[in-house]
């Protein structure tokens, strides 16, 4: 498992549904990875592109976008943690509002996943964030402590877990909240519960080059979850270089 302890920084690289081998081949001869190994740079390509980017990997992890909450099984279309062992992936994103708003995705499952990719070795993002509703009713603390009481598991501690705080209304919107904002929730997740205290916190949502310097320098922000912003070569060398 990559220790997490020996980076400062995290940037973790969401595809999501994009990309092909072209798209790869362009974006790996092209990038321009920071000298600072201390910045531990992720990238997520679709599931159908692990194992190619996965013999191209130089210079930065590979990530998942998603897993089977079940171990192995008569679950057609699925993908278990073991499988994402054999091809060397290091993390993999769960819990993702598109995960949970499109697929009805539950914190229990959510649970489960963390607990297999532990299992085998690799760190979980687990995602947690509040709809525009419910910021609106000023419950978003409720929210949050009620995903991550229901989604880490008690295998979970600061050396193979990470959580991203992603605001769901912010996810592709162009939307972002204030940095105090930020701060305030990163705040809150790091001492609601003593678990929490040492885990590192990214923060996504609309995370581009005009803002990141304001959220990554804000001191209970361990970096970035960026989303479209990183299928853009220029934009992306910029955040990570920063």
């Amino acid at each position: 498992m990559i220790k997490l302890k020996s980076f400062s920084s995290f940037f973790v690289a969401n595809w999501k549904l994009n990309g092909n081998f072209k798209f790869i081949d362009q974006f790996i001869s092209n990038i321009s990875l920071p000298g600072d190994k201390s910045k531990c740079i992720v990238i997520c390509p679709t599931s159908i592109h692990l194992d190619y980017l996965s013999r191209k990997k130089t210079g930065f992890y590979l990530g998942a976008q998603n897993i089977s909450q079940f171990k192995d099984g008569a679950f057609t279309g699925e993908i278990s943690a073991d499988s994402l062992q054999d091809l060397n992936v290091n993390f993999c994103i769960i819990g993702h509002s598109e995960r949970r708003k499109i697929f009805y995705e539950k914190d229990e499952e959510i649970k489960f996943k963390a607990e297999n990719l532990i299992n085998n070795n690799i760190i979980p993002i687990i995602c947690v964030g509040e709809t525009l509703e419910e910021k609106e009713k000023g419950i978003t603390n409720e929210i949050l402590k009620k995903q991550l009481k229901n989604s880490v598991p008690s295998s979970s501690n600061s050396d193979n877990t990470l959580i991203a705080y992603e605001p769901i209304w912010a996810i592709g919107t162009g939307l972002t909240p204030t940095t105090k904002e930020i701060d305030n929730t990163h705040i809150f997740i790091r001492e609601h519960d003593p678990k929490f205290n040492k885990f590192k916190i990214l923060y996504g949502g609309s995370v581009k080059t005009k803002n990141v310097k304001e959220i990554t320098f804000l001191l209970n922000v361990d970096c970035v979850l960026i989303g479209g912003t990183s299928l853009k070569l220029d934009e992306f060398a910029n955040i990570i270089q920063d």
